[in-house]
């Protein structure tokens, strides 16, 4: 399986399907891995697109580190891969913490390599209740979940599969299977890479990295996402992104890789392509 190596020594997955066409890479939500992209990728390697996934390190199949499972070190394992594979005239696709981890990249590493942007139920620009974010969310959710990641994260993982990710407590149609499959992801990820990943994905100001986009960036988000509010997340990110265009999902739910695939897939292909 292809791996590379990060400056600390860990070994970061990745596929890479497809030939010729432009690049996209993609990156996961946590505490998933590259399998959460495989529709997504089979679909743009079809056509004619290189698709590329990773494991975040502590995800899947990456070596799972002790330390470095914050933003910072994500953006520069990311940085890493997409120098090694030389990547140019990229376009990033970040869904929930992926999104983050792709703003991130640009915050620190520049968009020299970057043609466009894609935030998908993406957590920035900040998810954190703050004095200067008050319509963020209070740290007990957060702490919440925490507390169940601590506790019995198997359970945690069903709990969130079966109610608000795909927003199945709301009666969307989502096959048990793709419930499971989320599960059997999120238990390949790391205690504490999963763990430690919570403070990263909620507490990390993006509004800095958003600052810093200067390439064409596509925002989707559901106006029913009860993970990453809509409010909190997508509506606010193209506030801030200058020239962001944004697509609402209507009745859309957090996952919407799973729950709207033919549509995402669509709207993902034609902004490329533009």
């Amino acid at each position: 399986m292809p791996h590379v190596t990060a400056d600390d020594g860990a070994q970061i997955f990745y596929k890479d399907w497809g030939s010729g066409g432009t690049p996209v890479l993609l990156s996961h939500g946590w505490p998933l891995n590259a399998d959460a992209w495989e529709a997504a990728a089979l679909f743009l390697a079809e056509h004619g697109h290189r698709a590329i996934a990773h494991d975040r390190r502590g995800h899947g199949r990456s070596s799972q580190t002790w330390n470095g499972n914050e933003m910072d070190t994500y953006a520069d394992d990311l940085a890493c891969l997409i120098e090694h594979l030389d990547l140019t005239d990229l376009t990033l696709v970040g869904h929930s913490t992926g999104g983050g981890e792709i703003a991130h990249y640009v915050g620190r590493h520049g968009s020299a390599r970057v043609a466009k942007l894609v935030l998908i139920s993406a957590v920035p620009p900040l998810m954190l209740e703050a004095a200067d974010n008050p319509g963020g969310l209070p740290i007990a959710v957060f702490d919440g979940i925490r507390a169940g990641e601590a506790s019995d994260r198997s359970q945690l993982y069903r709990d969130l599969a079966d109610g608000p990710f795909f927003g199945h407590n709301r009666n969307t149609d989502i096959s048990q299977g793709v419930r499971d499959a989320f599960w059997l992801q999120s238990m390949a990820c790391g205690h504490r890479a999963a763990y430690e990943c919570i403070a990263a994905f909620s507490a990390t100001d993006f509004r800095p990295d958003l600052a810093k986009i200067d390439v064409p960036t596509l925002v989707i988000h559901g106006d029913d996402d009860q993970i990453v509010p809509f409010e909190v997340g997508g509506a606010r990110s193209a506030e801030l992104i200058d020239g962001a265009t944004l697509l609402v999902y209507e009745n859309g739910a957090h996952g919407l890789p799973d729950t709207d695939r033919d549509r995402l897939h669509a709207d993902l292909l034609a902004f490329i392509d533009s």
